[in-house]
């Protein structure tokens, strides 16, 4: 008995010290979701009125551009998957990739070919273990991403939808990501950036001018496009990509921090629920140690008992 108690209490100090470490990670995870929501909520104004200038110029304009115009026959696309460099977060990544892989069998579906970009260690793993061509891949940030780093993976993309497809160029950009809906649901969710849906684009404009209180018959201002619209467009163009890739970047981290805390609040939830089963187990154990000491030294008292009567007789 004494080696079974022995065995119990040492899980238990083990799984004690489990349950520190995971409660330590839950507050650092919470703390970390409030500076994210923030970047977020700086980061969403300025990808909206972005957004609302690229519309003004492509519906003001007859222009014929890789932002706006679709191909008539479009054979290539190229998705952008974010993930995280680390893993304790549930299900994160990996309904982050579930949804890249269905666009993917869509698109394939549609006759396209796919080219593959990542944002992640998990989906890096993910794709490298499976032997699956990645055409370019980023890590190291995604707990904290910077505009830096979103510059740094709107550059190769940029480059590719500005190239012919004939050499090795693609005709659309999609984007998969997790959006933080709120700290209990985070949802994984697909874009396609370009070209730019005038119609899509416009529903999200007036939504969002219709939050921050602006009447829908309000008149929007004329543009007069210097040196030219085509010239706008270009000029847009790079600062769209990365607002876009950004402000998925701020929604992956914050999602993480989100899932992250869920998980280990969970850890944190069943290492208290072993430690009172082991305890409850260990009690067991000691009650029964006891109980076969005390039996041990009533029968050998009344055997020292029996054998003092014996003599005397």
């Amino acid at each position: 008995m004494g080696a079974q108690l022995r065995v119990y209490k040492r899980r238990i100090k083990s799984v004690t010290a489990t349950k520190k470490i995971t409660k330590a990670m839950e507050m650092i995870a919470a703390s970390r979701i409030v500076k994210a929501q923030r970047q977020v909520a700086a980061s969403t104004p300025y990808a909206t009125e972005l957004t609302r200038a690229v519309t003004a110029v492509a519906t003001g304009s007859t222009t014929k551009h890789p932002l706006t115009t679709e191909a008539e026959t479009p054979t290539r696309a190229a998705i952008l998957l974010i993930t995280s460099d680390r893993g304790l977060a549930g299900g994160y990544s990996s309904n982050a990739i579930k949804a890249a892989e269905r666009l993917t069998e869509r698109l394939r579906g549609e006759g396209k070919e796919v080219d593959t970009y990542i944002v992640g260690r998990k989906g890096v793993a993910y794709y490298g273990f499976r032997e699956r061509k990645v055409t370019d891949s980023w890590s190291g940030f995604t707990d904290s991403p910077t505009y830096a780093d979103a510059k740094q993976v709107a550059a190769p993309l940029i480059a590719a939808v500005q190239q012919d497809t004939a050499e090795g160029g693609v005709d659309e950009l999609h984007i998969v990501f997790t959006e933080f809906v709120s700290m209990l649901t985070q949802t994984p969710v697909q874009h396609r950036l370009l070209p730019l849906s005038l119609d899509k684009a416009a529903e999200s404009v007036t939504s969002a001018a219709a939050a921050a209180g602006v009447t829908k018959g309000e008149i929007r201002p004329l543009f007069d496009f210097e040196p030219s619209a085509e010239d706008v467009l270009d000029a847009l163009l790079p600062r769209y990509v990365e607002s876009r890739i950004y402000n998925a970047l701020l929604q992956a981290a914050a999602s993480k921090h989100a899932a992250t805390r869920r998980a280990m609040k969970s850890a944190t939830d069943n290492a208290g629920d072993l430690i009172k089963s082991l305890s409850r187990l260990a009690n067991a154990a000691r009650q029964a140690e006891i109980t076969q000491e005390i039996s041990e030294i009533v029968g050998g008292a009344s055997a020292l008992a029996d054998a003092t009567a014996g003599s005397e007789n």
